[in-house]
C-alpha cells in the first residue's frame, strides 16, 4: 500500500512550474475556504485563510506520490506523505487489521502537523479512503473509528490518478494483476463520484498529469 520514490521533474514540467508561478491561484480568494477571527478589543476581523487541501487518490503504483511532489513543488507548498510505507517498514512483521486503525491515525496526524506550514494549498499523498478501501479487500470490513474519521475529515478536490502507469513491483504492493488494478480504480472513481467532492481523473505521462491538474485546481478552485 506504500508509495514509491519520487523524484524531481524537469523538462516540460519545469515549464508548466513557471507558467504557473506567473499566474497562481490565490488561495485568499476562495471565500469557501476562509475563517474569520474576531478581535475583543477591536470592531475589525483578521481574516485568517485555510489551506486548500487537495488529495491525490487512486490504486497502487498510479503514479500518486509523483504527483504530489510534483504539485507541491508548483504551488510552493507542502505535501503530506503517505503514513502506511512509514509504519509497515518499522513494524518488522506481517500487519493486522489493527494496524491499519494505528495508520489512519499516523495519517491524520501528519496532516494536522504539515497544516500550519502550507501555503494556501496542502497536498495529500492518499487519505483514509485508501484505508478503508485496503481493509474491506483484506479483511471485508472496515474499523468503525476509520469510518468516523472518513466523515469528519473534510477536503476541497480529489485528484484519482488512472492504471496507466507501469506497475513497480514494491515489497509493500499488493495486488500487481491487472484486472485487480482495474477493479480497485473503479473503487476510488465510485468513491470520489459520491463524496460530493469535485473530482478529476488524472492520467497520461508525469508532466500531462501535472497540467492537468494544474488545470483542475485553477478551473475548480480558483
Amino acid at each position: 500500500m506504500g508509495h514509491y520514490l519520487c523524484r524531481p521533474f524537469r523538462g516540460a514540467v519545469a515549464q508548466l512550474v513557471e507558467q504557473w508561478t506567473e499566474n497562481p491561484c490565490v488561495a485568499g480568494s476562495i471565500p469557501a475556504h476562509t475563517t474569520t477571527e474576531e478581535s475583543a478589543s477591536s470592531r475589525s476581523a483578521f481574516f485568517m485563510p485555510s489551506p486548500v487541501k487537495i488529495v491525490v487518490i487512486g490504486p497502487e503504483s498510479t503514479g500518486k506520490s509523483s504527483l504530489s511532489f510534483a504539485l507541491a513543488d508548483a504551488l510552493k507548498t507542502v505535501w503530506v506523505r503517505e503514513h502506511a510505507r512509514e509504519y509497515l517498514e518499522h513494524i518488522h512483521r506481517t500487519y493486522t487489521e489493527e494496524d491499519l486503525l494505528e495508520i489512519a491515525k499516523g495519517q491524520i496526524a501528519s496532516e494536522e502537523a504539515l497544516l500550519q506550514d502550507a501555503k494556501g494549498y496542502l497536498i495529500c499523498d492518499t487519505d483514509l479512503y485508501v484505508i478503508k478501501v485496503w481493509s474491506e479487500a483484506r479483511y471485508g470490513r472496515c474499523h468503525r473509528q476509520i469510518l468516523e474519521m472518513i466523515a469528519a475529515r473534510p477536503y476541497d478536490l480529489y485528484l484519482l490518478t488512472y492504471i496507466d502507469v507501469p506497475w513497480t513491483p514494491d515489497p509493500q504492493r499488493e495486488h500487481p494483476v491487472h484486472r485487480d488494478r482495474e477493479y480497485f480504480y473503479h473503487q476510488y472513481r465510485d468513491i470520489v463520484q459520491q463524496s460530493g467532492v469535485p473530482w478529476v481523473d488524472i492520467r497520461g505521462t508525469e508532466s500531462e498529469r501535472l497540467a492537468t491538474a494544474l488545470s483542475a485546481i485553477k478551473k475548480v478552485l480558483g
